[in-house]
């Protein structure tokens, strides 16, 4: 064993470029699996910081989950299960509960919140955000010291028409005490006088703007009469922090409230951000469980090659009496060894994509600033440990054929598949084929994109492992295709046909990453393209509105559509506010529409019932929603987006899911249990003129006047920078398969540097050989291009019948031709630059050279 050790040292250190290829491709690999690691150890374990919530110690705020229980009874036993899923809106608490905590003892002050949106607009009647394009929150002046927010101008708001700012925002917008300023918040836009500045004591707040108002009047804008949306204790100096916390509890026994310590201040303050968790956990998942998969199937591609190119080495060893057992322990050391440090430099490697992964997150708003990002030294090691294990695994899989070949075979070097081994090795790729297309099936009955999405990528790979064996077989028959055109070039077409066909593991091992490149490239874009466009479709054909109003602030206000009603050639108005509900444990995107006139407006594509039956207690349902609420005449328990409980009947069923969401409902119902009530969107049915609605709501900052080409322009742009995160996370993984492409490519060029020497001594020129080797690599292309065209086609398919209906995905010509025009530079690229330097030598030197 030592003296094999040894061996597999000497063997790393005089063959350095033969394991550059294989070191490259796992340091990728455990870089990833570093960068993904650390975003799942963030959402599990990170840290979200407070703001607004800084002076209280602990906080008392709803139940923002839905629980469900289930008992089941086996052999005698009982188990309880116990789920909760998180709600998106803000779950919100008696008034009473104020009185109970402040008559605790150790509580200094019980401070109920109140928070609504409320912009500042400026005189030319622009919207103001918070800081960077951030939230702006109203209040009730009594919150202000949970901050604590402390006046540096003016005084406290005292009656209905003052209003209290932040010195951010007062500082951005040159507004000062006494100054009258426009505000848009729940309702109609409203005119007040600046009382005073306020600047928090740690300094400006950086993920929100606060607007303070008087008590009464936060009371009217946030229209939660009696009730608070969180409760901030002071405690008083010197008390236990966690008995205060059990003593609190007790006193709300019997009440749904949740009583949470200094640590979860943050995740009651911003509830975006225990959403962000979830999505950091489920993508930092799917991205390394991918990117293992494609690392596999990488690694053993470029550790088969390497091994390839030492197959008279590795005979020698078996001539010299090495028994099968120790070259395989040969192969599988130095391929531990290579992993060891391929994953250490990877993890630390990883580290900076993890922050940038992390930076780009924050930059598209999928999560906040204050979910920090956590580092932590187990995905490091997982890195290192998953790189050795992996390549010793790829290394012993891929010498399991050397390591039985016959010295005298191998030394003649007669390196084509045995009869046996080329059935084993169909057969698997028989099997891949076989579960790829099952998977296909699976993808086409899929119709929810959590569930498509990750059985979507993991067709392409099962799909691309069928071609890594297949390989050969396909490579055949595509050098037999492609020879007649090849022999257009006398001499350099001759020569690459014949080296295609006398080294088909060659080839074929050049084919693999290119058309797992080609195949999850083109489906990780059309997969975004086919069901943005089937969304904008069916909203698009829905849509019999003439005009849309929508705001580039919070939203429009009821009185905005009100006025528009008024308006006379108008039919009729719909007011559209948007959130999301559970039924049981499952989610699912909601409408809330104005239900008088609703068929004018809105076309969903009923297929069974009626929509006049909207109302308070009346909701439709899409066709895939229906597999799980029920059809028409189905009484359905659903919790609301605040946790409110409310019974309704599906009174329709409609079959434009995407365009539409999910569910629909009444609009006053929805906007009843969301934290912004105001219409996303208002749908107007008229004979008038465009110029005509924009009078009307010239009194509305921010209401702008669509007709039907702005709509679509507007959600194609919105959806493109949903998509926009999908990309930045898949494309990790097209990365690491273009460098494996540029990788293997140059592996293999390199790997026949005596070859080219051998070319050019019988009389071939140097010109003659570098065409050879480009005839080689654009047959290569070409074969890889269709390969992995038809498995994205195949897989964009079925993923298009289950979410969208269609067997028809959505293709772009141009992006699809770049995608080809890149992969096919990568590997000309890759094999011409390497060419070169394998022809830089003089023939006779380098036939005497060492391999």
């Amino acid at each position: 064993m030592v003296l094999m050790i040894r061996y597999a040292f000497s063997t790393l250190r005089y063959r350095k470029g033969g394991f550059i290829g294989a070191f490259l491709a796992l340091l990728c690999a455990a870089a990833l699996v570093t960068a993904c690691g650390t975003l799942l150890v963030t959402g599990l374990t990170g840290k979200i910081e407070t703001e607004r919530y800084a002076a209280a110690s602990i906080l008392v705020a709803g139940d923002q989950n839905v629980h469900q229980v289930k008992v089941k009874k086996k052999h005698g036993k009982t188990k309880v299960k116990h789920k909760a899923k998180p709600l998106d809106e803000r779950v919100w608490l008696p008034a009473g509960v104020t009185t109970k905590i402040a008559a605790v003892p150790g509580v200094k002050a019980a401070v109920p919140e109140l928070d609504f949106p409320a912009y500042l607009v400026t005189d030319q009647g622009k919207i103001v955000s918070g800081p960077d394009g951030k939230a702006s929150l109203g209040h009730s002046w009594t919150s202000a010291a949970l901050t604590p927010f402390a006046l540096v101008a003016g005084r406290a708001p005292q009656t209905s028409d003052e209003v209290v700012l932040d010195r951010e925002i007062a500082s951005r917008t040159g507004l000062k005490t006494g100054d009258r300023v426009t505000v848009q918040s729940t309702t109609t836009p409203a005119t007040y006088r600046v009382s005073g500045i306020a600047a928090a004591k740690a300094g400006d707040l950086g993920e929100q703007s606060s607007l303070f108002f008087s008590q009464q009047e936060a009371e009217r804008l946030s229209g939660r009469a009696d009730q608070v949306a969180v409760v901030g204790v002071i405690a008083d100096e010197g008390v236990d922090q966690a008995q205060l916390k059990t003593a609190i509890s007790h006193a709300l026994d019997g009440t749904t409230a949740q009583v949470h310590g200094a640590d979860d201040r943050g995740a009651v303050e911003f509830l975006g951000a225990s959403k962000a968790r979830v999505q950091l956990i489920s993508m930092g998942g799917a991205i390394a469980a991918v990117s293992l998969l494609v690392a596999v199937l990488v690694v053993v591609g470029t550790f088969a090659l390497s091994i390839q190119q030492r197959y008279r080495e590795l005979a020698l060893l078996r001539a010299v009496a090495a028994t099968p057992r120790q070259i395989r322990g040969l192969i599988g050391r130095e391929a531990a060894i290579i992993g060891l440090v391929a994953g250490a430099a990877g993890a630390v490697a990883g580290l900076p994509i993890a922050v940038w992964l992390h930076g780009k997150f924050v930059d598209f708003g999928t999560i906040p600033e204050t979910l920090k990002l956590t580092l932590s030294p187990y995905p490091m090691l997982a890195a290192v440990v998953i790189t050795v294990l992996g390549a010793w695994v790829a290394a012993r899989v891929s010498g399991r054929r050397v390591a039985q070949i016959r010295p005298a075979e191998a030394l003649s070097e007669a390196a084509m598949e045995t009869g046996p081994f080329v059935m084993r090795r169909l057969v698997a790729g028989a099997i891949f084929l076989v579960v790829g297309i099952v998977l296909l099936f699976v993808l086409s009955i899929l119709h929810t994109e959590p569930a498509s999405a990750p059985v979507t990528y993991l067709s392409v790979i099962m799909l691309s492992t069928a071609v890594a064996l297949l390989g050969p077989v396909i490579a055949r028959a595509g050098i037999a295709a492609l020879s007649g055109p090849l022999r257009l070039s006398r001499i350099s077409g001759y020569l690459a046909v014949a080296n295609s066909r006398t080294n088909l593991r060659r080839f074929s091992g050049a084919l693999t990453p290119l058309t797992l490149l080609v195949g999850m490239t083109c489906t990780i874009i059309f997969v975004q393209s086919t069901l943005g466009h089937a969304s904008q479709s069916q909203a698009r054909e829905g849509n019999l509105a003439n005009y849309t109003l929508a705001s580039s602030g919070p939203g429009v206000p009821d009185s905005a559509a009100d006025k528009v009603r008024e308006l006379s050639g108008v039919s009729t108005v719909t007011e559209v506010v948007r959130s999301t509900v559970r039924v049981g444990l499952d989610k699912f995107q909601i409408q809330g529409v104005t239900p008088k006139g609703l068929s004018k407006n809105v076309d969903p594509g009923v297929v069974s019932g009626s929509l006049n039956g909207l109302g308070q207690n009346g909701m439709a349902v899409s066709k895939v929603a229906e597999r799980i609420v029920g059809g028409v005449g189905s009484k359905v328990e659903v919790t609301m987006g605040d946790g409110t409980r409310v019974r309704l009947t599906v009174v329709a069923v409609y079959d434009r899911g995407l365009g539409f969401g999910d569910l629909t409902m009444a609009h006053d119902l929805v906007a009843a249990h969301v934290d912004n009530p105001l219409s996303s969107a208002v749908l107007v049915k008229t004979d008038r003129t465009k110029q005509d609605l924009a009078k009307v709501v010239r009194g509305y900052p921010g209401v702008q006047v669509l007709n039907g080409d702005q709509v679509d322009s507007l959600r194609a742009d919105q959806q493109q920078s949903n998509a926009a995160v999908n990309f930045v996370a898949m494309g990790m993984i097209i990365a690491f398969t273009a460098i494996a492409v540029v990788n293997t490519l140059a592996m293999s060029t390199t790997g026949r540097t005596q070859e080219f020497a051998l070319l050019r001594l019988v009389g071939t020129t140097r010109r003659q050989v570098l065409r050879m080797l480009r005839l080689e690599s654009l047959a290569i292309v070409l074969l890889a291009v269709v390969v992995g065209t038809l498995i994205a086609i195949a897989t964009l398919t079925a993923f298009a019948i289950g979410m969208t209906g269609s067997a028809a995905p959505y293709l772009s010509t141009f992006i699809y031709a770049a995608v080809v025009a890149v992969a096919a530079g990568l590997a000309l690229a890759a094999t011409m630059i390497s060419a070169r330097v394998s022809l830089a030598g003089k023939p006779a030197d380098v036939i005497g050279s060492r391999e």
